[in-house]
């Protein structure tokens, strides 16, 4: 929004410390005037006729008084003028970076030097949020060249199967027809993972009472097939855990946890244990299963889109997109929640989610 110009803050302080000190000049001249030229006798003759009167007092004071004042006058523009400067040098150095900022220049920072003030509280501050927002915008660009990729990667397949179709049209048209249908399949379970990953990173939906308890029970139910396919012993215990919530995203996050723990899992004889419970204010869940041991800086990287470790890609129909605990972790922060990820020292992976809890009505 465009504004009239004005004086600066540093005119504006110089000022102000010349100001007070010629009010403070003017009250100490008045201060001598009260307190001792009043007392003065106003006579021809002064005090036994050898002293000075009043009028050659004031006359003697005045002019020294007027050179006294514009002095400070001087004195308070010019002083005042460097002091302001000299307080208001971090303010520059802050305006500065943010300019740079706002140039697109996320990386520069102030750190700026000296003891602790508001000026050092400042810049700290500001170095933060700028480290936290170059965090942000590069996840973001990692995210829109890994979608990129990822959804341009069933595109080029299809338009290869469909050059090839076209190039050889005595080939088998069901078996083209087969392989269509499963990089089409994949393409829109990406787009509907994106989709849904949108969703919980902008909160918009609408909270009712949950029960985590019911929602395990309902995944683990949707699951278990699949867990008796792979020979997977599937557990669901505890108590009431009762949240407030979406409750269609808190069963897609009940839901990929499963599902993610039923399938990257041991070959045959695997667990996977889901549990329940409250803890105070707080309802939490806990997916444990077994599996290979994992490192863990991958652990750490897990709930990032896309990200695939090397012990946990899949070439079989499971194989996912890199999406599901990034989108666990999507929905449990727009829930005001925590998502704790932790290897088991037998292998396999402890996930922990604890959300603000409610008590029932």
């Amino acid at each position: 929004m465009p504004r009239r110009p004005g004086l600066s803050a540093r005119l504006k302080l110089t000022l102000s410390y010349t100001g007070f000190l010629a009010v403070a000049g003017a009250l100490l001249l008045a201060v001598v005037w009260v307190f001792l030229l009043r007392y003065v006798p106003d006579n021809s003759q002064g005090l036994l006729g050898i002293s000075p009167n009043r009028y050659l007092l004031v006359r003697t004071f005045a002019p020294a008084a007027a050179v006294a004042m514009a002095f400070l006058l001087v004195f308070g523009l010019v002083g005042g003028w460097i002091l302001a400067g000299r307080m208001l040098a971090p303010l520059t150095q802050i305006t500065d970076a943010a300019r740079k900022a706002g140039n697109g220049s996320l990386s520069h920072r102030i750190r700026m030097k000296g003891r602790q003030d508001e000026f050092r509280e400042l810049s700290d501050a500001f170095d933060s949020m700028l480290q936290r927002l170059e965090s942000h915008v590069a996840g973001q660009q990692r995210f829109a060249a890994n979608a990129s990729h990822e959804l341009r990667t069933p595109l080029a397949i299809s338009r290869t199967l469909l050059d090839v179709a076209r190039k050889d049209p005595t080939r088998d048209r069901g078996e083209l027809i087969e392989r269509l249908h499963a990089v089409n399949t994949r393409a829109i379970d990406l787009t509907e993972a994106l989709l849904l990953l949108g969703r919980g990173d902008r909160g918009n939906f609408r909270r009712e009472g949950v029960d985590l308890s019911l929602v395990a029970e309902e995944a683990a139910e949707t699951l278990l097939p699949l867990a008796e396919q792979r020979r997977i012993t599937l557990d669901v215990t505890g108590g009431a855990a009762r949240t407030s919530g979406s409750a269609e995203l808190l069963l897609r996050m009940v839901t990929n946890l499963v599902q993610n723990a039923v399938v990257h899992n041991l070959p045959s004889g695997g667990t996977v244990t889901v549990r329940t419970e409250e803890h105070g204010d707080t309802s939490v869940l806990r997916v444990e299963n077994t599996g290979r041991r994992l490192p863990p800086d991958l652990v750490a990287t897990l709930t990032e889109p896309f990200r695939r470790g090397t012990d946990r890609v899949r070439t079989d129909e499971h194989a996912g997109v890199g999406l599901g605990l990034a989108i666990v972790d999507s929905i449990v922060r727009a829930h005001d929640g925590t998502l704790d990820l932790a290897a088991r020292p037998a292998g396999g992976l402890l996930v922990t989610v604890r959300l603000p809890g409610t008590r029932p009505a």
